[in-house]
């Protein structure tokens, strides 16, 4: 089995998927498009993970390499391959598959509940977790559902937190994968985002927050050992 990674920075890897990943037996590979590292045939993998970034969706003239991403991205869906996207890539998932991607009304940055709908509640993986729990979130835009998607999550400041395309398509605003090193690295390279302003706790709160990790972390397993099933 192999799980390639498409990366946007440095500082927003796999974080706890790795280990998951590892004990799961896959072979790991990543693009890491900062380095305008190519990528692989989807017939030759099994899982993509993609994960968050800065960037937005629609910054191709800035990053050209997005447009190559999303290529891949519904490719590797039409394929039939397991997909996770994280933060930056359920916005790319969401794109591809036809949601609109756009700036929400102010950004959730910090630890915040998440509430699974009913319908999520009732149908794998999501059914595999608690219908409501604590997750780390640092994002200033959201999407609209793509057609065909299944409203999974919301939380307080954003009605649309995650959705499940199909059966192997799972989409999450929120990060479950973080742990108490990619928190800080967050913290260290997008600390200008930090203001007084509601959906964004301070430094200080995130950091104790990071409390949460291990339960986050649970979570996380959780979502994945029911994504491995059922896809």
């Amino acid at each position: 089995m192999r799980m390639h990674v498409l990366q946007h920075v440095p500082f927003e890897g796999l974080g706890a998927i790795d280990t998951w990943a590892v004990e799961q037996g896959f072979t790991v590979t990543t693009t890491r498009f900062w380095q305008d590292e190519a990528l692989p045939a989807p017939d030759d993998i099994n899982w993509v993970v993609i994960m968050g970034g800065p960037m937005s969706v629609h910054d191709g003239r800035e990053y050209p390499w997005l447009s190559r991403e999303k290529a891949f991205i519904e490719a590797a869906i039409g394929r039939g391959r397991t997909v996770l996207g994280v933060c930056l890539g359920a916005q790319l998932i969401a794109e591809v598959l036809g949601g609109r991607v756009y700036r929400h009304t102010q950004k959730e940055i910090g630890w915040f509940p998440v509430s699974l709908t009913d319908a999520a509640a009732a149908a794998a993986p999501f059914n595999a977790l608690p219908k409501s729990f604590t997750a780390f979130h640092w994002h200033g835009e959201t999407f609209d559902l793509p057609p065909g998607a299944l409203h999974a999550a919301a939380s307080d400041a954003c009605p649309h937190q995650a959705f499940l395309y199909g059966r192997n398509v799972v989409a999450l605003q929120f990060h479950l994968e973080c742990t108490q090193a990619s928190v800080a690295s967050m913290l260290e390279h997008c600390a200008d985002e930090l203001r007084d302003a509601p959906g964004i706790q301070s430094a200080e709160e995130i950091r104790s927050g990071c409390s949460a990790v291990s339960a986050t972390s649970g979570c996380l397993r959780a979502l994945l050992d029911a994504l491995n099933t059922t896809a």
